[in-house]
């Protein structure tokens, strides 16, 4: 345990790149996240946890709830310096709820797989409050208070470089419908071929979670036309101008 954490990257024998901490069940999970998740979440969650057990030493059985709220005040860093973005010191609010959601996940997977001496995760759902009734949800303070901030307006030159950086026209069909036409994002993967008017210009759109939305025009700065029939993401940008 001396070595432990260390992240170490490699190759495996079918060519992937994996990661490794120089502990049983910290490699074990990280081969599991290996097996489900993209690449860039297998790096993060392995960073993820370096920082942690850097943090508490202590092996993975040993670590309680107290160990948790020390990494908490860690990754805050010196509270006297803070930033005028958020009024915070330390890491962002996300890349702390991040590092923890990374840490809940490893100790989820120990309490299912029942071979190990963990029988619960150390990391709290929350904090109680005072508040009276309602559910055990309602009633607890989340540990990290991640801010809701609003989307930030793309300016024109930014939205061409995105979609331009685009590679097929399907993709390029799918973000001008959200950037020229107000489309919600899961209204344009509910979109068919009818709610799709190319001749008028106009498209409607529908999904399971949003209610049906008439067909509104299409503030574009060019016209866009389609030879024959063809699926709706099968629209490319032609301009005739």
């Amino acid at each position: 345990m001396s070595s432990f954490p260390c992240l170490v990257r490699f190759v495996s024998g079918s060519g992937q790149v994996r990661y490794s901490l120089g502990e049983r069940l910290v490699d074990r999970y990280l081969e599991f996240v290996a097996g489900r998740c993209r690449p860039d979440t297998l790096r993060a969650v392995a960073f993820d946890l370096k920082a942690f057990f850097a943090v508490t030493g202590q092996d993975p059985a040993a670590v309680t709830a107290a160990g948790v709220f020390e990494f908490l005040a860690a990754q805050r860093g010196d509270r006297r310096v803070v930033r005028l973005a958020d009024r915070e010191s330390g890491l962002s609010a996300r890349t702390i709820a991040r590092r923890l959601s990374s840490v809940s996940g490893l100790y989820a997977c120990l309490v299912a797989g029942g071979d190990t001496p963990v029988r619960a995760g150390p990391v709290p759902r929350g904090l109680m409050t005072g508040r009276q009734g309602g559910t055990m949800r309602s009633r607890m303070a989340p540990l990290v208070r991640v801010p809701r901030t609003l989307p930030r307006v793309l300016a024109p030159e930014e939205a061409d470089r995105l979609v331009g950086a685009l590679r097929t026209h399907r993709d390029r069909a799918m973000v001008l419908g959200m950037l020229l036409a107000g489309l919600r994002r899961c209204e344009v993967l509910g979109l068919r071929f009818e709610h799709v008017q190319v001749a008028d210009r106009r498209t409607g759109s529908a999904c399971t979670s949003c209610t049906f939305r008439a067909p509104a025009p299409t503030r574009c700065r060019c016209c866009y036309a389609t030879a024959g029939p063809a699926p709706w993401w099968s629209i490319y940008g032609s301009c005739p101008c």
